[in-house]
């Protein structure tokens, strides 16, 4: 498992999340959260979500992001939850 820990040294910085895709969010890091322990989310400011060729799709000036490594989509709503 990755050391999301590391993330906290990049408070202040500006950074890039790289997607499989090509997508990238692109941000300066204002915190993460929690304050201890685990990284699960990250604060952004002023921060673009690029396509694969670069095209900004959004621009926020605030963001919450999950840095972590994605595993599963479920349904969850309908007549059963069920993995996607």
């Amino acid at each position: 498992m990755p050391d999301y820990g590391k993330l906290r040294e990049l408070v202040s910085h500006r950074v890039t999340f790289e997607y499989d895709t090509g997508a990238k969010v692109v941000g300066y890091m204002a915190a993460c959260k929690p304050a201890t322990g685990p990284v699960q989310v990250v604060n952004l400011t002023k921060c673009d979500i690029l396509d694969a060729t670069g095209r900004v799709l959004e621009h926020h000036e605030s963001f919450s992001l999950v840095p972590n490594a994605f595993v599963n989509v479920r349904v969850a709503e309908g007549p059963r939850g069920r993995d996607v």
